[in-house]
């Protein structure tokens, strides 16, 4: 007799594939236009550090706003001799190299096509073999994708924001919530940006562009799930202005251990009267707008 039915075996620890952990040199523009030099190994998170005040002296006193130059370095020693060369520049060498690093780094969001299937798989597949960001096991196949990008256009938009060198800097979607007809009106959103992205605006384009066509197309909430611990996606949602509203404690089985899922959720539209079918398909002239300001930012 054949052995009882059985479901998929755990990712275990030895599953995670290696990565080396990221080290950044960087120069921070601040509000009187100085450019501040720096390191880290989190650029997301310092870069919310120095926004906020938490930073260094130079920057609390200065007001740190936005990423001028960022330099990814294979250890933590170079990184901070990639800093200390940084200090060291005019600050006509640095501002040419700021300005060398926008051009090179300037992003364009557009709506995606199924031809952006190869380049979105191999940026979400990093996730599915690297992090618990997702719970999903095996990286999904060109093919799956390509019809995942044309059946999410069908109700919602799917964004992707490219690099002026050709590369997929981050993506941006939804899909309905639950399939029941009373949840005509709730979205789940979902963004992923490249690993060298991370801390560099792109996710917040992403996201102010998505947000902004989910309104225009009538939907009232926007919910995202997001595996806990996540301490970065999480802020990152706080600030875009969602609430979180329930947390699942271990619920997800990855890498040798279990992880939780927090509940994220994103009003789009006021009030409590009988909602207007949602418009499937924006017109052209909205998206363009849209995108405009996302290209703009």
């Amino acid at each position: 007799m054949s052995g009882p039915l059985r479901g998929p075996a755990p990712s275990m620890a030895g599953a995670r594939q290696p990565s080396t952990p990221p080290a950044y040199a960087y120069l921070l523009r601040c509000e009187d236009g100085s450019l501040y030099a720096g390191w880290t190994n989190d650029l997301a998170r310092r870069m919310q550090a120095h926004k906020t005040g938490r930073g260094a002296k130079y920057t609390r006193a200065r007001h740190g706003e936005n990423l001028a130059y960022a330099e990814r370095c294979e250890t933590k020693s170079a990184a901070m001799r990639r800093e200390a060369a940084l200090k060291a520049l005019t600050k006509a060498e640095k501002e040419a190299l700021a300005s060398a690093w926008a051009e090179q780094n300037r992003v364009t969001v557009r709506l995606a096509t199924p031809e952006d299937a190869e380049a979105v798989v191999a940026l979400y597949g990093w996730y599915v073999t690297h992090t618990t960001a997702t719970f999903q096991y095996t990286v999904p196949t060109v093919a799956e994708y390509r019809q995942k990008i044309a059946d999410t256009l069908e109700k919602a938009p799917f964004l992707v924001a490219y690099c002026a060198d050709g590369s997929l800097r981050g993506y941006a979607c939804a899909h309905l919530w639950h399939e029941r007809e009373a949840y005509a009106w709730d979205v789940e959103t979902t963004i992923y940006c490249a690993p060298e992205g991370v801390g560099c605006g792109v996710g917040r384009r992403l996201y102010t562009a998505l947000l902004a066509m989910l309104k225009a197309q009538g939907y009232y909430n926007a919910f995202a799930l997001v595996a806990s611990p996540n301490p970065a996606s999480d802020a990152f949602h706080k600030a875009m202005g969602f609430v979180r509203f329930g947390l699942e404690p271990r619920t997800g089985y990855k890498f040798g251990q279990w992880q939780g899922l927090g509940y994220w959720m994103l009003p789009l539209q006021p009030g409590t009267a009988p909602p207007e079918p949602v418009c499937y398909r924006l017109d052209e002239k909205t998206v363009e707008k849209i995108l405009k300001k996302a290209n703009q930012a």
